[in-house]
């Protein structure tokens, strides 16, 4: 694409939807964000698709007068859309459901004789509907008319959906512990082809392909150029993966991109071969598929959800700035007395799957706990990305982007355990968003570049040999 026009990049997160507006070059001209509700029909908990829609929408005719030239969508993985028609023309079949809702046990029992083995499709066994499969084979026993005659589309392939009228699938959807996909061979999994799925899905294209232009209705809706294409889009992150790319300390290097928000997701670029084999599959290791098709070692657990449930009746986050210089100066108190968190606060998530939370010497018993609480979970949560991190082999170079990457404490006592890595956090916001731009213009160089950190002060080591110590005995 040439011209001197703008973008917009559609990231339609788990917790957030969040619009961005960005020039050629990558300066972000605007944000807007809106808090996804949390929705039920007919007894099960459905994605906000109505409310994005419309918040969608209504965002885009704030920026009808700029010159847009392409709109890329971003999502989670763990969602879907049924749509009636080869081209979808008929609309939704059903709501997208909420990887959240639990999945009845006879359903999920039949699932899981189904599914193949992790060395072929690199995504373990999951809770609830993580497993975009479990999804799949529950809504073809509960809708299957509907089922059978429907379009399949990944949820970051709605929204290019949603704004073109044309459908399309991608690999970073369909590659991200859905089991649906086989990252080594670059096919859908014999279980897809077995129930048919595979032929259900849309078209496989890549994440950069144009899916089609601005559907004419909201182009006149919103007064955006009814010439502004569409791309397929892709999974939020890999975009975060894309941007870190982005950065000369990361490109072509091994190096290992945490991605921090409501998941906590480390993607390992390795500069060697790896296997599938390797990997634990019990305790939340997967392999994503980046935007070129390859393979990524990858580990995960729900670290955002997790330290929000102990700071949620605080008023103000673990990230926030103005609070860093109190979070830094309650962790000698914590390291001294032994305090911290047992995982896990996310029961069936991460490297503890397992393991029930409890606290060591509970902050609220002594002077300062309303700092001192949110300090301990930030440390907790560097012990578990810690462990993560070791599951698949990083070494070398660390980026930690999103939300957490401006937790002083989280992001210092990560580099502190990790003495022999560089750790690095981007200047820059928006990493998602920018590592979408990015399909358009593989060249684009991120502002502000990236700030090593430095380790956190005090006996990290100790700490954590005293806290997988007390993983031991519970275990």
């Amino acid at each position: 694409m040439t011209g001197t026009g703008t973008f917009i990049v559609v990231d339609i997160g788990k917790t957030l939807s969040k619009l961005t507006l960005w020039t050629r070059g990558g300066r972000m001209l605007d944000r807007q964000v809106r808090p996804n509700a949390a929705c039920e029909q007919d007894g099960l908990r459905v994605l906000d698709v109505e409310g994005i829609g419309q918040w969608l929408r209504a965002t885009l005719r704030g920026w009808s007068g700029h010159p847009v030239e392409a709109i890329i969508p971003v999502a989670h993985g763990a969602g879907f859309a049924a749509l009636d028609g080869a081209d979808g023309n008929g609309g939704l079949l059903f709501p997208p459901l909420d990887y959240e809702q639990a999945i009845p046990e006879d359903v999920m029992a039949d699932y899981r004789r189904e599914r193949d083995a992790f060395t072929l499709t690199g995504s373990p066994a999951l809770p609830d509907g993580l497993n975009l499969g479990t999804q799949v084979y529950w809504m073809s026993r509960r809708f299957p008319e509907e089922m059978a005659r429907a379009t399949l589309v990944p949820w970051a392939q709605y929204w290019a959906w949603f704004l073109t009228g044309r459908t399309a699938s991608e690999v970073t959807s369909l590659g991200c512990h859905t089991d649906l996909w086989c990252p080594a061979d670059a096919r859908f999994s014999p279980m897809s082809e077995r129930f048919g799925w595979a032929e259900r899905f849309a078209p496989v294209v890549k994440a950069s392909d144009v899916v089609g232009t601005l559907r004419a209705d909201i182009a006149a809706e919103t007064g955006l150029p009814a010439t502004a294409q569409v791309l397929a889009g892709l999974h939020d992150s890999n975009a975060a993966l894309l941007a870190a790319r982005g950065f000369a300390e990361i490109a072509r290097q091994e190096a290992t991109i945490l991605s921090t928000g409501t998941w906590f997701i480390a993607m390992r670029l390795a500069a060697e071969t790896f296997s599938i084999a390797a990997l634990p599959e019990a305790r939340d290791t997967l392999v994503n598929v980046d935007a070129y098709g390859w393979p990524v070692p990858s580990a995960r657990f729900m670290g955002g959800r997790e330290i929000e449930s102990i700071i949620q009746i605080d008023t103000r986050r673990v990230d926030i700035r103005p609070d860093q210089p109190r979070l830094m100066e309650a962790v000698p108190g914590l390291l001294a007395r032994g305090t911290m968190m047992m995982p896990t606060l996310a029961p069936g998530f991460g490297p503890f799957p397992h393991g029930t939370a409890e606290w060591v010497d509970k902050p609220e018993e002594w002077a300062g706990t309303w700092y001192a609480r949110r300090a301990a979970i930030c440390l907790y949560a560097a012990m578990v990305a810690d462990t993560s991190l070791d599951l698949i082999g990083s070494k070398e170079r660390l980026l930690i982007e999103g939300r957490f990457a401006d937790a002083e404490v989280f992001v210092r006592a990560l580099a502190a355990l990790r003495p022999d890595t560089e750790v690095y956090v981007a200047n820059a916001h928006n990493d998602v968003s920018f590592g979408a731009l990015r399909l358009i213009n593989p060249l684009l160089q991120a502002q502000g570049g990236l700030r090593r950190v430095a380790p956190l002060e005090g006996d990290l080591a100790a700490y954590r040999a005293k806290w997988r110590a007390h993983m031991r005995e519970l275990a």
